[in-house]
């Protein structure tokens, strides 16, 4: 297995996914419940990547270090919360996800995708530039909460 593995989330992860997206600083949504995530999940069963690390002990449980949203919804597809655990930075557990999550995406036959990434996030955009991303200059978004 090595150090991580990058596989489908589940239904039983979607607390872990939270836990993450908590500690690595997330901007927090109105989605960000277990309900939402289920939702997710029950609309497409692949959207949601985790990366987990092995259990260490036998008591012990496999921790999820790593989330990407891969989403498809018949046209493009789109990255949402990519998140790595602050411990476990810098060793290619974003950039796996994203690789994956591209596989997934054009298996589905996405020609186009997009990151939302938030304005303030340097590192974030540097990360997403890397990947061979460009960022789009010319369009501001537009959200509506209910």
């Amino acid at each position: 297995m090595g150090e991580w593995e990058i596989r489908r989330g589940a239904v039983g992860d979607l607390e872990a996914v939270l836990d993450l997206w908590r500690r690595s600083c997330a901007l927090p949504t109105v989605t960000d419940d277990v309900e939402s995530l289920r939702a997710l999940l029950l609309a497409d069963a692949g959207a949601l990547l985790v990366a987990e690390v092995p259990a260490e002990g036998a008591s012990a449980r496999a921790a999820v270090v790593g989330s990407l949203i891969a989403a498809w919804n018949g046209w493009r597809g789109s990255f949402y919360r990519l998140a790595v655990d602050p411990d476990h930075r810098r060793r290619g557990i974003g950039r796996r996800l994203v690789r994956e999550g591209e596989k997934r995406l054009r298996e589905r036959g996405a020609g186009r995708l997009d990151a939302i990434v938030a304005a303030d996030e340097a590192d974030a955009a540097g990360f997403w530039e890397a990947l061979g991303y460009e960022r789009q200059r010319d369009r501001v978004r537009f959200v509506r909460n209910f």
